[in-house]
């Protein structure tokens, strides 16, 4: 069974084994800018692996890009186990509010050697996130020097999440789901709600795949939105909750979304998130890429 990203971020799981990056001594930039439009992957798409066997991926892969999931990095090697009588929350919690910024200085040094770039922390704030656990997740992202933050969260977070980031100066883009449901992000007026009562630091991250399942007009939003969209994740969806397919197998306009973002000379970030069943990560992420690079040359 493949396990969806929000799955994902209730768990801890996996471990940060300490694999051979030797080979990636050098600083030079991957070069995945297609006719003006950044190309890179969610390390999502690699959440089989270690965080050092997913900076491999993506240089393997040849993506200068990406945004960094926070399971990626919080693993239960990590967080260890929970204390007497404490929860797995409970731990992860203490884990968050204890680590050192040295840790994820080190993380962003091992993806600069890689010559991938990060351009955002995807860290989703529950509604059980304490203020100083919110506080520590801009921390983390200064740390890891990128300055936006992405989230997959309850609506009425926006809110409790704005003046945090008002104070770090790092933006917080959130990202949408297919599932119409009270106080999460899948219709168009969810944004809305969440933009209306706060200040220009928060924004969104467009997932195409999700909102074409949902049976919205991707490229339009896109359109109404783009000053506002600090992130977009590359999926293939078919519309009314369909399935995640091999790009090109559904009804999300990915060809147009990229081919907008690359004729309006419009500098989001487009990070291709691996979600259907497959083979090999790397297999399957490098035909996205080869996907999207044809969208993009033609």
């Amino acid at each position: 069974m493949t396990l969806t990203r929000r799955e994902w971020n209730g768990l801890v799981v996996g471990g940060l084994v300490a694999g051979p990056l030797a080979r990636f001594a050098f600083a030079q930039h991957l070069n995945s800018t297609i006719a003006g439009v950044r190309l890179g992957a969610q390390t999502y798409s690699f959440r089989d692996r270690s965080l050092d066997a997913t900076i491999a991926s993506m240089h393997d892969v040849g993506l200068g890009f990406c945004e960094l999931w926070q399971s990626t990095v919080e693993t239960t090697q990590v967080v260890g186990a929970p204390a007497a009588g404490a929860t797995k929350r409970d731990a992860l919690r203490q884990w968050r509010l204890t680590v050192p910024m040295d840790f994820f200085k080190e993380i962003r040094r091992k993806f600069d050697a890689a010559g991938v770039t990060l351009t955002a922390y995807n860290l989703s704030f529950g509604s059980d996130f304490t203020d100083d656990e919110i506080a520590r997740g801009f921390e983390m992202a200064r740390a890891l020097g990128v300055d936006v933050i992405t989230a997959s969260s309850p609506v009425t977070m926006a809110g409790r999440v704005d003046p945090f980031a008002k104070k770090a100066g790092i933006k917080v883009a959130f990202h949408n789901h297919s599932d119409m449901k009270p106080n999460e992000f899948a219709r168009p007026e969810d944004f809305a709600t969440a933009m209306k009562d706060t200040s220009t630091m928060i924004n969104i991250n467009l997932d195409i795949g999700h909102f074409t399942a949902a049976n919205f007009e991707a490229v339009e939003f896109l359109d109404a939105h783009h000053d506002r969209i600090l992130s977009v994740h590359i999926k293939d969806r078919k519309r009314n909750q369909g399935d995640n397919v091999p790009f090109g197998e559904g009804d999300t306009p990915i060809v147009a979304v990229l081919r907008r973002l690359r004729d309006r000379k419009w500098d989001i970030p487009a990070q291709i998130e691996y979600e259907y069943r497959g083979q090999d990560a790397v297999v399957e992420v490098r035909k996205c890429f080869e996907y999207c690079r044809k969208a993009l040359e033609t």
